[in-house]
Formats: C-alpha cells, sequence, structure tokens
C-alpha cells in the first residue's frame, strides 16, 4: 500500500503548526493511526548542551538513540551530507495511516494552503501550485475553483482529508 500523505503549507505565521496540531487531534480521536513531518528552515535542535545524548553528537557520533521507558528518539547529524529529501524521511518513518507534512510547500502532494490576516505573506500559493487541493482562511476565500474552509472549521477539514487520502471513501457520511 502507497503511504497517505497529506500537507499543511502556508507562508509564515499563516498557522501551519496550530492547524496541523489541531489535525493531529482530531484524525487521532477518529482512531487513525497519525505521524508528522516537520520542516525547519533554520537550524532547530531537539536535543541541548548539558545532556549525555548531546555530548555523544558534540564528540562525532553521527546518529544517537535516545531510549526511556516512555518514548525514544533517533538524531542524525549530516555532517555536511545534503538534507534528506522528503520521501527518504517518509521511509524512514514506521508504519501508520496517514502521515501529516507540515512545510514542505515546494514538494507535489496534496496540501492544504493556510491563509491568514497578519501572515508574513499574503500572496496566494494555490495558483501557482495544482498540488494545493484546498485552503482553509480566517476570512472569505475568493477563488472559488477549490474547496475552502474556516481555519477553525477543523472537523470539515478533516473530512476532506479523509477523502482526499483514501482514508475513508468519498462517498462515506462525515464522521459524527
Amino acid at each position: 500500500m502507497t503511504q497517505r500523505v497529506f500537507g499543511v503549507a502556508g507562508w509564515k505565521n499563516s498557522g501551519k503548526t496550530t492547524m496541523t496540531e489541531r489535525l493531529v487531534a482530531e484524525l487521532a480521536g477518529r482512531g487513525w493511526r497519525i505521524a508528522t513531518v516537520k520542516h525547519a528552515h533554520h537550524d532547530a535542535d531537539v536535543d541541548h548542551d548539558g545532556t549525555d545524548s548531546f555530548r555523544h553528537r558534540q564528540a562525532g557520533a553521527r546518529e544517537v538513540a535516545l531510549v526511556t521507558g516512555r518514548r525514544w528518539a533517533l538524531m542524525h547529524e549530516l555532517r555536511g551530507e545534503p538534507e534528506p529529501t522528503l520521501g527518504e524521511v517518509l521511509d524512514r518513518l514506521s508504519p501508520c495511516d496517514l502521515v501529516l507534512i507540515e512545510g514542505y510547500k515546494r514538494e507535489a502532494h496534496a496540501k492544504l494552503e493556510l491563509r491568514r490576516r497578519g501572515a508574513k505573506e499574503a500572496t496566494p500559493l494555490a495558483p501557482g501550485d495544482p498540488s494545493i487541493v484546498a485552503i482553509a482562511a480566517d476570512f472569505p476565500v475568493d477563488d472559488a475553483t477549490l474547496p475552502a474552509f474556516h481555519l477553525d472549521d477543523i472537523g470539515a477539514i478533516a473530512d476532506f482529508i479523509e477523502r482526499v487520502t483514501g482514508l475513508v471513501s468519498p462517498a462515506a457520511p462525515p464522521a459524527i
């Protein structure tokens, strides 16, 4: 079976993280196993100075697995290698029902474009990106060529994602 993916894209301050968080909660609450991939454009770090795993990485370890009784994490240092492609990251994930992808707005997977008053940029992404299949905004959307949702209509957006990704049949009634 092909891995199901769906993206949340938009300009800075459009609410991508909040939307992704709300969709994870909604879809997981419906019983789906959800994974996420977040693309950061800055030097983000999940570890910090003083921890044992940080010291392992600083000493030169290429990969460090941190394992506890509640969770585990695998950190991979690129050490000059190119950033992995989205496909390479997806290949490393455990099996799940759906991967929600935050960011990666230039990739070709199906995406929800977020538009928000006060975002860093207001130029719509959809006209130049055929992989955008719907829009969510905090104002009325004029281009009626795509389904449009209010940013707070998480239930309807989740219903749409279930249909678009094949989690449910397109003819299936919306979840109650």
